[in-house]
């Protein structure tokens, strides 16, 4: 493990690529809190929606987590939170819309939350102490999201034809931005990689697709033949678009801004 880092020591390039790390992790736990939000009354059963609340309720808390450390790289968490317009958003781009059936946010919960756990395994490992002491938790909690991914896709996998065919699409249409967004290897990502305050996109996503490999091939996806999208935002961190208006508005508690209280 490298030597804890001194924030001091970094120079404005340094500090502005670490503010970004840190939104770009804490926007996509926000959101992918939200799509397991989505569907707390719709899933397949009780149990499953019991589940996805669980889910839901740790994104929301690791997310806040990692805002709170933005303090360190001079940004107001809550503004951040609860004041940015949705096109300042960093997380990665697979979570922008709504999943329209259960396959769907079952691929995500396999592809998407397991990208995002890698990538914070990168980031605990690295030289930013904050995240050396608070990730390992997370991660901790994150084994329950994979498990469950990991079961209910092999449940789809072996379902029926149309459940078999969404979950393909759906791993197919994911693919693509998330491994654009795990490994990034522009200048503000690499600067954190010279740092040490996080691994190497090329090796993460090398990490991602060994995780994952066996579980695609279930429904015929190749993994290793899966390419990052075009489109790389540098300034936010991510490919085109942005997360839909609703999102946003749930994300920033704008109904019940009234009722803030921190």
């Amino acid at each position: 493990m490298n030597e804890p880092l001194e924030i001091r020591d970094l120079d404005g390039t340094g500090m502005s690529a670490l503010r970004r790390l840190i939104l770009t992790l804490a926007d996509s736990k926000r959101m992918m809190g939200i799509r397991y939000s989505d569907w707390l009354l719709g899933a397949p059963s009780i149990e499953a929606g019991i589940a996805v609340s669980a889910m839901a309720q740790d994104e929301w808390g690791h997310a806040r987590l990692l805002y709170a450390m933005l303090k360190d790289v001079g940004l107001d968490p809550l503004e951040v939170e609860h004041e940015r317009p949705g096109e300042d958003y960093a997380s990665v781009g697979a979570l922008d819309e709504p999943f329209d059936h259960w396959a769907g946010l079952v691929a995500a919960m396999t592809v998407v939350d397991e990208a995002i756990s890698v990538a914070l395994l990168g980031f605990s490992r690295g030289s930013y102490e904050a995240a050396r002491t608070r990730v390992p938790k997370m991660l901790a909690e994150e084994e329950f999201h994979a498990s469950l991914a990991k079961a209910w896709y092999r449940r789809l996998a072996d379902s029926s034809h149309k459940a078999r065919t969404l979950l393909h699409d759906s791993t197919e249409c994911l693919l693509p931005p998330v491994l654009a967004w795990l490994g990034a290897d522009d200048a503000s990502a690499r600067a954190m990689v010279v740092s040490g305050v996080t691994e190497s996109g090329e090796s993460m996503t090398e990490v991602l697709r060994e995780r994952l490999r066996d579980l695609t091939a279930l429904v015929e996806v190749n993994i290793d033949r899966a390419q990052p999208n075009s489109g790389w935002d540098e300034d936010r961190a991510r490919g085109p678009g942005r997360p839909d208006e609703e999102a946003i508005e749930r994300v920033r508690g704008d109904r019940n801004r009234a009722l803030l209280v921190e």
